[in-house]
């Protein structure tokens, strides 16, 4: 894989740079999917239209949309000269984006319960977003960012793990919450309850925003920085239309409850 990358860059410092460009494209991919969502949701799940093309079978799309996110990433890791890998504070940062899209990839597409078919853009986009992301986010790690030596123990660093752990389990929690909802042979939608969804209707979306802010604060670098910033703006777009989807479905649903930020939003 080495070969590979010599041959699409004539040194490493062109790779440096093209991962920073990367970055910066991606947050440009950010305030343009902010405006875009102003007027139409996200169209997946109880949003997909037809013409968004044809349906693929949930589990199958979330296995195969994620599976990138850890494929590319691992082989730049077996196959490449990842040399920074040798660093604490790289593999913590590294170990935090694989213990996410481990489960994402291969446990959460076959724990799904139903689930509503992905339309085929949303789904094709989702595998494009991966490949891209994964391979700027651990490439970046593996073999150029250089962080000092005490790094783990400052107060930054702690503090965006603490984030990064809190949100990854409010996620996994919030996901388990949403699939027990429906009994065996149950259909139609529930009002999720428990965890952090007494507080917000997009509890499982708030833990995952958490989770890439607490890895931005840790480590330090526009490349994850624009990730969690990408996150946010569809992930949040997604909490505000579920939050008012259900208010408007259900009469009784929980005044009180907000969209994504415990009593505040």
């Amino acid at each position: 894989m080495d070969a590979l990358l010599s041959r699409l860059f004539s040194s490493e410092e062109e790779e440096r740079r093209t991962l920073d460009r990367m970055a910066h494209l991606l947050l440009l991919m950010a305030a343009c999917t902010f405006v875009t969502l102003l007027f139409e949701n996200v169209p997946y799940g109880r949003y997909a239209t037809s013409r968004y093309g044809f349906p693929v079978n949930a589990r199958l799309a979330w296995f195969v949309q994620e599976l990138p996110a850890f494929l590319v990433p691992l082989c730049l890791l077996v196959w490449t000269s990842a040399g920074k890998t040798s660093l604490l504070p790289n593999r913590l940062l590294i170990a935090m984006y694989f213990c996410h899209y481990v489960h994402r990839s291969l446990i959460y597409p076959f724990l799904i319960r139903g689930g509503k078919p992905t339309p085929f853009a949303s789904f094709a986009l989702a595998v494009v977003f991966c490949i891209y992301n994964g391979y700027m986010q651990i490439r970046y790690l593996s073999h150029y960012a250089q962080y000092p030596a005490d790094w783990v123990t400052r107060p930054r660093f702690i503090a965006g793990s603490l984030l990064w752990l809190l949100g990854w389990l409010v996620n996994v929690h919030s996901d388990h919450i949403l699939r027990t909802l429906r009994k065996p042979g149950e259909t139609g939608y529930k009002i999720p309850t428990g965890g952090m969804f007494e507080y917000v209707s997009g509890a499982n979306f708030l833990g995952e925003i958490a989770e890439w802010a607490g890895f931005a604060l840790a480590g330090r670098c526009i490349h994850s920085s624009a990730f969690a910033i990408f996150t946010t703006v569809v992930l949040g777009s997604r909490a505000v239309a579920h939050h008012k989807w259900y208010l408007a479905k259900f009469e009784d649903y929980p005044k009180h409850r907000k969209a994504l930020v415990p009593f505040l939003f």
